[in-house]
């Protein structure tokens, strides 16, 4: 049997997920003054971009209204529209990025449908083919090739690029006979 060292996983497992003093981190992280250190990749009037600290893949990121609601009800249209928009922009920036095969873009709405944070927003996951592997189904582990640092570098800065208007350098990818071993 083949060993899995990992041994910079020990600091992500014991990570805090937020600071000790935020009680409401999806209110209280753009409000620090630091898009890095809140893992911030985009900001728009009603909604920002953040990614994921426990991410599913590398560019899991989180479309977040600024204004804290629970449901999908409680948005205001504009919310609603620009909560949307940052999903879309979401799709953009890790395309441009990373060149995903495909994504899952979705809600957990609610504790009973794995919300573990009561302030809504969405989840965008890149997803790529032949990403379902072992490890998450037997090992309940994932496995991250980029630090959540590295992703965060690539992704604010294609997000400067798109918001200028310009056309980003595509991810460099494995060729299809690589990526299968």
């Amino acid at each position: 049997m083949q060993q899995l060292h990992a041994y910079w996983r020990m600091e992500y497992i014991q990570a805090p997920r937020y600071p000790a003093r935020m009680k409401r981190p999806f209110t209280e992280l753009p409000a620090l003054g630091d898009d890095r250190a809140a893992l911030i990749v985009h900001r728009a009037r009603h909604a920002y971009l953040v990614m994921n600290r426990f991410p599913y893949n590398p560019g899991h990121l989180l479309a977040v209204p600024f204004r804290e609601v629970n449901e999908l009800e409680a948005l205001t249209p504009a919310e609603a529209a620009g909560l949307m928009a940052e999903i879309i922009f979401a799709k953009r920036l890790l395309t441009a990025a990373l060149s995903p095969d495909g994504f899952n873009v979705g809600f957990n709405l609610g504790s009973a449908a794995g919300g573990s944070i009561p302030h809504l927003h969405a989840h965008v996951v890149p997803r790529w083919n032949g990403d379902t592997n072992f490890m998450p189904v037997i090992g309940q582990t994932r496995t991250l090739p980029q630090s959540l640092d590295a992703t965060w570098e690539r992704l604010a800065a294609v997000a400067r690029e798109l918001r200028a208007g310009g056309r980003p350098a595509p991810q460099r990818r494995a060729s299809p006979a690589r990526r299968k071993k």
